[in-house]
């Protein structure tokens, strides 16, 4: 890791020591990028401390929405930075069961987020560590609420793993991940949970959906077991509740579930895609360089496959990537520049073309 100046280093850790929601590194002390960083200007940390990721512009460009461990709880709730208002932070989920994958619909007036609290209040047990590392797939479903967390109501009703929703350009359909029909396949839906669709049909999983800014595509990660010896292995994880993420690369196809193709053929871990503003190209995050690693970077990649370039080069995880509606800015987990080892936190930064 990089060594942080005195004044990044003073103001993490009296960050970390006053356990303070608001506090943060002051906008006149932006972070310096790392050595072939070139697209990344002006970065800013805007958390500090404790696992903080999956943060997604409003509409407007003005607030976030994320999911944080804080105020002590081991698993995730739902909160929302105000970034016009010195980046204040409000939690909108009640503080039951395990949320993740929020976002903003409605002409930011409501959110969409998925929660366990139907079938368990409580923070889900973390994994055997036995099975190596995989993911849980908890009992999600995908609820909607004003956007202070108020008059919360379920679009689905599944109880099994059903999350990881985004929202269409023109605001209409929602693009999410259910485990319902007994593989990880990515379906669609009105906002109001009607006119259900499943797009995806291949054995293994598929998630991670953005809509391209037109509207007129979705890019999503995905896992295909190529022989029976893997697709088994993937379905007794399956049975289990889990999925091992360590093999995804990423893939497109049209807004109606049609022209499914792989966009890359890396190897590793690739996952959490999202469209550049033009359309043409995807931002992605990816260890392919060392898939045993834990090191993430995000690169751009064209729709065709071609012309891969190296985003982040920090020695530590970055993912999640978004770029602000206006696409000027571009929010991002990080591990990078972390008070205590495992912190996950948020940086923003102005956008070079």
């Amino acid at each position: 890791m990089r060594t942080l100046t005195s004044t990044l280093r003073t103001a993490v850790a009296l960050c970390a020591a006053a356990v303070s929601l608001s506090c943060r590194i002051p906008p006149e002390k932006p972070i310096p990028a790392a050595a072939g960083e070139r697209r990344l200007g002006n970065i800013r940390q805007l958390t500090f401390g404790g696992e903080n990721a999956e943060a997604y512009f409003s509409r407007d460009g003005k607030k976030l929405i994320f999911q944080s461990t804080r105020n002590g709880r081991t698993c995730d709730q739902q909160f929302i930075m105000d970034l016009a208002n010195g980046n204040s932070v409000k939690r909108v989920s009640d503080g039951t069961g395990k949320t993740t994958c929020g976002y903003f619909i409605d002409f930011d007036r409501r959110i969409l987020y998925g929660s366990t609290h139907a079938v368990d209040t409580a923070c889900s047990p973390k994994p055997d560590p036995s099975a190596g590392y995989v993911w849980r797939l908890d009992p999600y479903d995908i609820y909607v609420a004003n956007a202070d967390g108020s008059e919360r109501k379920a679009l689905t009703s599944f109880h099994t793993y059903t999350a990881e929703g985004t929202l269409s350009p023109d605001g209409r359909t929602i693009v999410f991940t259910s485990l319902k029909d007994g593989d990880l396949d990515i379906y669609t839906m009105r906002t109001d949970g009607s006119e259900m669709k499943r797009l995806t049909s291949l054995p293994g999983y598929d998630g991670g959906a953005f809509f391209s800014p037109d509207g007129k595509q979705i890019v999503y990660r995905a896992y295909h077991p190529t022989d029976s010896a893997e697709l088994g292995a993937y379905q007794r994880l399956l049975k289990q509740g889990l999925v091992r993420p360590n093999r995804m690369e990423i893939w497109v196809m049209n807004a109606d579930g049609s022209g499914q193709r792989q966009v890359t053929n890396l190897g590793g871990a690739n996952f959490a895609p999202f469209f550049t503003p033009n359309g043409k190209q995807v931002i992605f995050s990816s260890n392919y360089r060392n898939p045993h690693s834990r090191n993430f970077d995000l690169f751009l990649v064209n729709l065709d496959g071609s012309g891969l370039e190296a985003v982040t080069t920090d020695t530590e995880f970055d993912g999640f990537p978004m770029f602000s509606p206006d696409g000027r800015r571009l929010v991002w987990a990080s591990n990078r520049h972390s008070a205590k080892l495992g912190d996950t936190n948020l940086f923003i930064a102005d956008w070079v073309p």
